[in-house]
């Protein structure tokens, strides 16, 4: 579409600064789109030559999208199970992931998503259980992690100081029984049906959450975004404003 050399509507630069903000995204906040933005952007200058007006656009775009997520809460905490989860347990307060024993059980695209993000956090000393050690190995070898069948769970709960379990069993995975009555334990239950002894409450030192817990996570985190969405649009009427001046200026220094 064309428009009067040095314009740029409003309503084009509102709707493009809304998208890399993350107003548009089905979570309000979500990162990835200012990411694929601004690969959009590259792409396209390095590939056909781009009039000043988009140059603007797109850096005015990219710049907003900064600003917000500098200026609000508006990506603020996890909208994920997996990334709830860690977040409930970072906030004790107490747990360093790069040196916790931790351990996974359940092969699926929730316990992969974790265990992604506890690399990326820099975790250490990671275990995998599983029912069948073939898809076990299958995500475990390529990260470096240890893994371990259900049948070997006294072994591998002697050693664990975290605990994430997501199978879709139809009964209990660990029972009250398996955990030693001084046992220090952070236990996270992603399953429904549960993976873990409601019981595991009863002992002194385990701290248990279930996905009820995870999903108010997810619930809290989703309301701090929205209570953020005025000031974002606040930025991006300052910033529209900002590039139509820039603009003005331009087309009245080339006249």
């Amino acid at each position: 579409m064309y428009y009067g050399e040095g314009e740029v509507p409003d309503e084009v630069a509102r709707h493009l600064f809304r998208v890399v903000s993350g107003l548009e995204s089905a979570i309000v906040g979500e990162r990835a789109v200012q990411g694929q933005v601004k690969e959009a952007y590259y792409t396209a200058k390095a590939q056909r030559p781009l009039t000043a007006e988009l140059h603007r656009l797109f850096q005015s775009a990219l710049q907003v999208g900064k600003r917000v997520r500098n200026e609000t809460e508006i990506s603020h905490g996890a909208v994920s199970h997996s990334l709830a989860a860690l977040e409930i347990i970072e906030s004790l307060g107490n747990v360093d992931l790069r040196n916790a024993r931790i351990t996974i059980i359940g092969v699926n695209k929730l316990t992969a998503d974790i265990l992604k993000f506890l690399q990326n956090k820099g975790a250490k000393m990671v275990f995998l259980a599983n029912r069948s050690q073939i898809k076990a190995h299958y995500l475990a070898d390529p990260l470096g992690i240890k893994v371990y069948t259900l049948d070997e769970k006294q072994e591998f709960l002697a050693q664990t100081d975290i605990l994430i379990s997501a199978t879709s069993a139809p009964h209990l995975i660990i029972r009250k029984e398996d955990i030693p009555e001084q046992k220090r334990l952070i236990a996270i239950d992603l399953a429904f049906p549960r993976d873990i002894d409601s019981r595991l409450n009863e002992l002194p030192n385990v701290q248990l959450y279930n996905i009820r817990d995870v999903e108010k996570k997810v619930r809290e985190n989703i309301e701090v975004r929205g209570a953020e969405v005025e000031k974002a649009e606040a930025i991006i009427e300052e910033e529209i404003l900002e590039m139509q001046e820039a603009l003005e200026r331009r087309k009245k220094y080339i006249s």
